[in-house]
């Protein structure tokens, strides 16, 4: 039989497994005698390594994929990594930077061959990462966002939807991001709370050379100004509409038009009105057929129509204009406020608002599908918590048109080409065929176009594979409840429309890895976690337990390492544990022919224990309730096996009729064989090492099966047991608060409730005497001390416990003490001083203090009575 070393090392556990695993194919499916189950990891950003949260996402969905395989399943858990347009541009410009050239000076090809080299590099230290996390997934599926396959099916959903009207180019008002030049979508905008100013200035009307003012938050897009906007039926303002104002910004006269979109009285109630930099002001520019100018370039700076400060940053023209404006004395005031200013996710500059020419999606009839299903039990998505349901159901109800073309060379190239000489466009999944008259779109896709087919694109999509037919829709998406709005409803929609069902059945929605004090980690903050870090010095499996039993689903977690290093203990006592089992088999026991027959009523008690557990964890294995699960486990191993049924234990191990040596043995070996097979998806490297050493074998528990209730055994032996428990344990702390030493002996008389004496046990006797020093006797002729159980009471004699004199001098003492607090507790709260002038904090503290002492001395003056009367 192998052996397990003396002390847990978690670098040697879980040293060279993963690999192992991977050669033999246990994570490979297709096995198609089982029913399948499949699992798409959310794709990783081939930006960069992978965090905390990464970690946690990965962790739920291998806890759920190793469940599956050993439930028998044919699980496919398919990897792949996404192209992240924005972000890995970012990445491979400033390496460019670095080496002092652009991608401009490369050109475009050239540019994506460093764009695929920086892919192949980052790939591999994202697979490296998932070997240590022990992701079982299977790499024979392997799939990139940006791969052949996923742009064929990205351009066959881009040229349908086009031609079904869903897909269309319109100049709008879109989210520009000035740093990467390139639009973006409402939710890659992150709004940060900022310290702004309304700027308030002096107009005059040109015709009658009265003032009225206005206020704006960006001065910098007067330039672009078309009108002033009243509300019609402003008495301040109605005698000015179709006048002229004369713009401070360049003195140029702008019309005074009407429109119901003002709130009267709501700031100086006339609004300047920039149709090219403002959403709101765009609609009223198309209801009154205004024109529309841009003012900015598109790196943030300003354009010509900005006179003196062309070329000038948008926020220092801002400053300057401020600055000019005052000097002609149309300044009228700056007052500072606090508003929330959208951020570009990915560059973390100001986005601006934006005129500009883009290719949208028509949202409502998508998302319409979709909440439509969502009203049906067998066609919708299942959400756990089912509270996210109703935000992304409210999401959509609310959606907006998409913006999905990117200003980027990194992505899937936009399939539309436009003629040289007719401007006609041509939308195509081939390019057209006299193509030297025809120029393609510069733009690419939005990476989430791309990755709204993940779940049906990375299994052959558009073609009708076997692994499309066999494993979509896929089961489960564990995912982080910051993305709903980003992939989850995007996922739905696309599958809804291009396969006509859900993309998966059931998702998993888990929250955000915070810091110990709750704060988002941050390169700013410095407070970033790197989980190879965490594995090098706790390992692998304490992070995942960690990670799936410190958190509500849903809900936001704290890294705290304390926790993680509890983790490892409790993994530290499971070894122990094995080892003590593993010690006590002779060498030619056969762990696969555990025999029960002759077991113990405590070998029974700890069996009806794992099937209650076994029970609950498969209910809430199959709820994801995974925090729950490992709670459980934790309670059982710990208490139950460890702390109390391998004690029990060593009465079997050294009996002397070896039938029920034998089924102790058998007991301990079902249940640390049970006990590691429901810990294997938290912890599959230490769960694999133990397996292997107590069966003796070189078969893994990767693919072992799960396990199963223990037949055959007397539930009824239960309740004597958990009775036990509570006389062992009540004992034992009577001793602790009376400073006997724990091998004191004592004896001990046992009632039921109705004061008879309880039948003599023998095997129960056995271990009240091994476990506490306790002779069970019927009669005890001396004062008792008596302590109630459950279905009746303990009784001990008091002078074997306590010496009666010095207990009762020691309450007596005890009391004084009391009586003095309460004296000067009465005292200061009957102080009207004190009263006026201590915090009602304060008072407060003193009322409990006060309430407790005499909470105390209640106790004492009746433990006292009980004394004194015998």
């Amino acid at each position: 039989m192998k052996e397990l070393n003396a002390k847990y090392n978690h670098l040697e556990v879980e040293t060279n497994k993963y690999n192992h695993w991977v050669e033999k194919g246990y994570f490979t499916a297709g096995d198609k005698s089982k029913e399948p189950f499949t699992i798409v990891i959310p794709p990783p950003n081939v930006t960069g390594k992978l965090h905390l949260g990464h970690a946690w996402d990965n962790t739920l969905q291998d806890i759920i994929s190793r469940y599956k395989r050993m439930q028998g399943f044919d699980m496919l858990y398919l990897p792949g990594m996404d192209h992240a347009g924005i972000a890995t541009q970012a990445k491979v410009d400033a390496r460019l930077k670095d080496e002092g050239i652009s991608r401009y000076d490369l050109g475009r090809e050239k540019f994506l061959d460093r764009a695929w080299e920086w892919k192949e590099e980052y790939a591999e230290h994202i697979r490296n990462q998932w070997s240590k996390l022990g992701n079982s997934v299977d790499y024979s599926r392997e799939r990139f966002t940006l791969d052949e396959g996923l742009n064929k099916a990205v351009t066959k959903v881009f040229c349908d939807l086009y031609n079904e009207g869903l897909i269309y180019q319109g100049e709008r008002i879109i989210n520009w991001d000035p740093k990467a030049k390139t639009a973006l979508s409402n939710i890659e905008v992150i709004h940060k709370e900022v310290e702004g100013a309304f700027y308030t200035f002096n107009y005059s009307v040109k015709e009658t050379g009265e003032t009225f003012q206005v206020a704006t938050t960006r001065p910098e897009t007067m330039f672009g100004d078309v009108c002033v906007v009243v509300h019609p039926e402003d008495e301040k303002y109605k005698h000015l509409i179709g006048k002229h104002a004369i713009n401070p910004a360049n003195h140029e006269e702008i019309i005074i038009i009407a429109d119901d979109y003002i709130e009267i009285g709501f700031g100086t109630g006339a609004m300047k009105c920039t149709p090219a930099h403002d959403p709101n002001d765009f609609q009223i520019a198309e209801r009154h057929n205004l024109p529309k100018i841009v003012c900015m370039n598109p790196d943030g700076t300003m354009n010509e129509l900005a006179g003196e400060y062309n070329g000038m940053d948008r926020f220092e023209c801002r400053k300057a204009l401020t600055e000019r404006i005052k000097q002609e004395g149309n300044l009228v005031s700056i007052e500072k406020h606090i508003h929330q200013v959208g951020h570009s996710e990915r560059t973390d500059v100001i986005v601006e608002p934006y005129l500009s020419k883009q290719w949208f999606v028509k949202m409502k009839p998508l998302a319409n599908d979709v909440l439509t299903a969502q009203n049906n039990p067998e066609q919708k998505i299942n959400f756990y918590p089912n509270r996210f349901e109703n935000i992304f159901n409210q999401w959509l109800e609310n959606i907006e048109d998409w913006c999905i073309s990117r200003q980027l060379w990194w992505g899937h190239r936009i399939p539309a080409w436009y003629h040289n000489e007719t401007g006609e466009i041509y939308v195509g999944i081939e390019a057209p065929s006299d193509i030297e008259n025809w120029t393609q779109d510069e733009d690419v896709l939005d990476t989430w176009f791309s990755s709204a087919l993940w779940p049906f694109s990375t299994l052959g999509w558009p073609n009708e594979t076997d692994d499309l037919k066999r494993y979509y829709p896929t089961n489960c998406m564990v995912t982080g409840y910051d993305i709903i709005f980003f992939w989850v409803a995007r996922m739905a929609f696309q599958a809804r429309h291009f396969t006509d069902c859900y993309p998966f059945k059931d998702c998993l929605i888990h929250g955000l890895i915070r810091d110990e004090q709750g704060r988002k980690m941050s390169k700013s903050l410095g407070n970033g976690i790197d989980p190879m870090d965490v594995i090098d010095e706790y390992g692998v499996d304490s992070l995942r337990f960690f990670l799936t039993t410190n958190s509500t689903p849903g809900q936001d977690m704290r890294y705290i390492p304390s926790k993680v290093e509890a983790s490892w203990n409790f993994i530290n006592k499971i070894w122990n544990a094995s080892r003590f089992v593993m010690m006590n088999l002779p060498e030619d026991f056969d762990t696969s022919t555990c025999i029960i027959e002759n077991a113990s009523m405590t070998d029974q008690w700890i069996i009806n224990r794992f099937n209650e557990i076994l029970e609950h964890t498969n209910t809430n294995m199959d709820k994801y309730e995974f925090a729950i699960v490992g709670n459980e486990l934790y309670n059982f191993v710990w208490d139950d096996f460890c702390s109390w049924y391998i004690e029990f234990s060593k009465s079997g191990l050294n009996s002397e009729d070896e039938r029920i040596k034998n089924a102790t043995r058998s007991t301990l070996v079902l249940m640390l064989d049970g006990i590691i097979k429901m810990l294997h998806p938290f912890m599959p490297f230490v769960t694999e090492e133990i397996y292997q050493a107590l069966h003796n074998t070189e078969a893994s528990i990767c693919v072992a099966n799960w396990p199963k209730t223990i037949t055959s055994v007397d539930t009824s032996s239960s309740k004597q047991v958990d009775q036990l428990i509570e006389i062992i344990t009540i004992i034992r702390q009577i001793k602790t608060d009376n400073n006997l030493k724990p091998s004191t002996p004592l004896r001990m008389m046992i009632q039921n409730l109705d004061a008879t004496h309880k039948t003599y046990d023998k095997e129960v006797a056995s271990i009240l005497e091994k476990m506490c020093k306790v002779t069970w006797v019927d009669s005890i002729d001396d004062e008792l001390m008596i302590r109630p159980i459950e279905g009746g009471s303990i009784s001990l004699p008091m002078s074997e416990v306590i010496n009666l004199e010095e207990e009762i001098e020691k309450l007596n003492k005890e009391k004084e003490t009391l009586e003095k607090e309460i004296n000067r507790g009465e005292k200061m709260l009957s102080n009207e001083s004190f009263i006026s002038k201590a915090s009602p904090n304060k008072v407060e503290e003193e009322k409990n203090k006060l309430e407790n002492y005499k909470n105390q001395y209640e106790i004492v003056s009746n433990r006292l009575k009980e004394l004194t009367s015998k």
